[in-house]
């Protein structure tokens, strides 16, 4: 059953071939057997699942409920869900229990999906290989000798290894794409401000962004359906009509035109990946699209701009973890600064306290204007960019990832390299723009990702050209062996 789409599970449902339990009790006995070698959750909510998949079950009997009535997923474990641990990957929160549901949680519970459990993550979203995380590293189910990449790499992983029929995860810098592109899975980061913020705890606000992980562009739309959508408790959601994902996806592709920035196709990009991102967009062609080529000049300053800016707001943000309101605190503090110093020294890990300092020092006296606004005129420059290549072209194509998934460990001492894993992605949430990643051909039996870029508000022609390579290609139907 695991094997299955999104559509054809909720068919099976709907036509009494099986039913949620059943299917949620699958799920859970896959995570038992499988998840011990993988670690991509933290939490598995067996008896939760079980009562929501009996509730569906009720209403599917009834004749009532929708497309994702019963069928089981997986929530990043950076969503609050009420009565659930949501520890962000770190051992600040590791004994939180949230009293209320992120507005993600709720509208997908209200679409009738069962929640499994939460899955691993970099600590508060903090990486991109999925090693920095308080309960250990995440493995690769393609290889487990190296990483599923980050910060979404338990959702990454779960979906790769089918122990949830679809995921959530949050994209910063790529932490939706890069892993679902390491990890041969599809992933969208909507436009900024199209899924509600609320409840998902931040790391850089005006950057952070939900979305959906899944097997195939088809069930990503189905889940970002129930996803988007204006929160008034979230000031930066905006008001904009969320079309029919699925009612578009098999659009055809004749005369699109896809952009092909040649900043992406650099002396970085593995040969490999080059090779199949190359055979992608030749399919593309052989459906009707014309190819054109684009610049975004400052693409190569994407990268430093985001490292000023991301941990200017991540230094911000975690300020209200002291050891005094909620979250970690040290014992017997001799007074308060001592209470402040060693519960933030003790609950953090090292890669969250390095970007807590950078932070920390672009926004502070003397160096505000040299770093932190220079950064934020970098970043329009960057937008800018986008918007001069989006007055020729309907989308733009390229790499996800410069290489496929690396060793474990490879890159852990030397977090420059670590950065340059998002190379291609960040960009992207500089500007706010939706990006989507689809598998590609494989190289040397690890995935590669297709990233697809779109234009403000058009992640529905993104999944319509995502879809329309699928029907094309098998890549996205691929499983690791050992699952």
């Amino acid at each position: 059953m695991h094997n299955k789409s999104i559509i054809r599970l909720s068919a099976g449902l709907r036509s009494g071939d099986f039913s949620s339990v059943e299917l949620t009790r699958h799920y859970l006995q896959r995570i038992h057997r499988l998840d011990k070698g993988l670690n991509s959750f933290i939490t598995v909510t067996e008896e939760q699942a079980l009562a929501q998949a009996q509730t569906a079950d009720k209403l599917l009997a009834a004749g009532e409920g929708g497309v994702l009535t019963g069928i089981p997923i997986a929530h990043k474990d950076i969503f609050c869900t009420q009565g659930v641990r949501t520890s962000c990957g770190s051992r600040m929160l590791d004994d939180f229990i949230s009293p209320y549901d992120a507005t993600v949680v709720e509208r997908l519970a209200g679409a009738g999906v069962v929640m499994l459990g939460k899955t691993n993550m970099d600590e508060f979203a903090m990486g991109s290989s999925n090693e920095t995380s308080y309960y250990g590293a995440v493995k690769n189910p393609w290889n487990r000798l190296k990483v599923p990449g980050g910060s979404s790499g338990g959702s990454a992983a779960a979906m790769a290894a089918r122990l949830c029929a679809a995921a959530t995860g949050t994209d910063t810098g790529g932490s939706i794409r890069q892993p679902a592109a390491l990890c041969g899975i599809t992933g969208i980061k909507p436009t900024y401000g199209r899924v509600s913020r609320y409840g998902m705890i931040a790391f850089a606000s005006s950057l952070d962004q939900a979305g959906p992980m899944a097997a195939s562009a088809e069930d990503a739309a189905l889940m970002l359906q129930a996803m988007a959508g204006f929160d008034q408790r979230d000031s930066t959601s905006m008001q904009q009509q969320v079309p029919d994902y699925s009612g578009t996806l098999n659009d055809s592709l004749q005369g699109l035109k896809i952009g092909i920035p040649k900043e992406y196709f650099d002396a970085g990009l593995d040969t490999g990946v080059r090779q199949s991102v190359e055979q992608a967009i030749k399919v593309y062609t052989d459906m009707g699209a014309e190819l054109r080529e684009v610049t975004l000049p400052n693409t190569g300053l994407a990268v430093a701009t985001y490292y000023v800016v991301a941990p200017a707001e991540c230094s911000s943000n975690l300020s209200r973890f002291d050891g005094v309101r909620f979250g970690y605190r040290c014992k017997d503090p001799v007074d308060l600064e001592d209470l402040y110093k060693r519960s933030r020294a003790e609950g953090f890990g090292d890669e969250v306290k390095r970007r807590i300092l950078i932070g920390a020092y672009v926004l502070s006296a003397g160096y505000y204007d040299a770093y932190y606004l220079k950064a934020q005129k970098l970043r329009h420059l960057i937008s800018q960019d986008f918007k001069q290549a989006f007055d020729e072209v309907d989308v733009i194509m390229g790499p996800t990832s410069p290489t496929t998934a690396f060793a474990m460990g490879e890159k852990s001492e030397d977090p420059v390299s670590m950065y340059l894993s998002d190379v291609y992605t960040i960009a992207t949430n500089m500007a706010g723009l939706p990006g989507i990643s689809i598998p590609c051909a494989p190289v040397d039996g690890m995935p590669v990702g297709l990233q697809i870029i779109g234009n403000y508000f058009d992640e529905a022609r993104l999944l319509n050209v995502a879809h329309q390579f699928q029907q094309q290609t098998q890549w996205h139907q691929q499983l690791p062996e050992e699952v």
